[in-house]
Formats: structure tokens, sequence, C-alpha cells
């Protein structure tokens, strides 16, 4: 018996001090859905430490993804994304994504990576009340919601949105 993400497989960017549940929850999910994930770090390899402790390895350096093998990428919260942010890669791979019309997603502080991408000027979105100014700075819509869907982008606020985080990437990806 097939899972509905069969075929399926999306990025999630990781670095150190990323929000534990951010990463592992949607890539748990997903995984049980049939997908497969892959996490991509500075360095393929690298242990890095959230901002719980809960280790993560990368299973590949950012620099040697290509947008063109995933159907979509989740961008976790935490304190890493505004270091990754910065990466020239990181951007352009973001920008690819949304180019091409596939998943964004973006929880809590992972706004900042496609805030710095340049790709939510006119998209609605929500995300961590710390990042609101950016969010508009950066000409999004911004909504106070558990979870915003505008088209392939989808944003949620904290890990207690998880679960309708997740609704909101089923529905982008087809596995409701």
């Amino acid at each position: 018996m097939g899972q509905p993400l069969d075929g399926k497989s999306f990025l999630f960017f990781v670095g150190d001090i990323y929000e534990d549940l951010e990463l592992w929850y949607p890539k748990l999910r997903l995984i049980e859905a049939g997908a497969s994930v892959t996490l991509a770090g500075p360095e393929c390899g690298k242990t890095y430490a959230g901002k719980n402790g809960y280790p993560c390895v990368s299973d590949a350096a950012i620099a040697s993804v290509a947008s063109s093998a995933f159907d979509g990428v989740v961008c976790p919260g935490g304190f890493m994304p505004d270091k990754l942010r910065r990466d020239d890669k990181v951007k352009s791979l973001l920008r690819e994504f949304s180019e091409a019309g596939k998943l964004v997603a973006a929880i809590c502080h992972g706004g900042w990576m496609p805030i710095s991408a340049g790709v939510y000027k006119g998209v609605r979105v929500t995300g961590s009340p710390g990042i609101k100014d950016d969010l508009v700075n950066a000409g999004a819509l911004w909504e106070d919601a558990s979870v915003v869907v505008d088209r392939y982008f989808v944003s949620s606020r904290k890990p207690d949105d998880l679960p309708d985080f997740m609704k909101g990437i089923f529905s982008v990806v087809g596995a409701e």
C-alpha cells in the first residue's frame, strides 16, 4: 500500500541552534507519509545542536544541493536562520523553489530565510511575533494565525502551531 508522499523529497535547512521541534516534527511527519527528507547544513555529516540540545546530523552540505532534486523546502526556526539567511546559496535555493512554484515552508524565525531571499513580497504569511516587522518590511502581508497558506507558501508562528503547519504543508503537496 503506497503512502501519500511516496516519491516526493524535501529539503530542510539545519545549523547550530535550530529549534528542535520545528525540525524534527515536520521531518518525521513527512517521512511517515512516505517522503524522503534531506537535512542540509553548512557542512555535510556535521552534528548540529538544537536550541534544546537535541543533535541533528546533516545529510548534505547546503553548497552541494540543487532545488531540482526536491519537491519543497522547510525552514525551521531557532537562532539558526539568522546565520543561514546570510548564505548566498540558501537565498538562491529559496528563490529557485519559489520561482518553480514548489513548497516554501517556514515556521517561527525560519521566515528570516525567505525574507532575505526576497520571495515574500506580496505573500500572506505569519511567523514569530519577533520577526513581524521584518516580514512586513520585506513586503509580506502579516497575519496572526497558527498557519497561513498562500499558494505554495506555508508559514506558522511557533512550535504549538506545528499540527496546523503540517496540515498546511500536506495541503500544498497533495497529501491531505
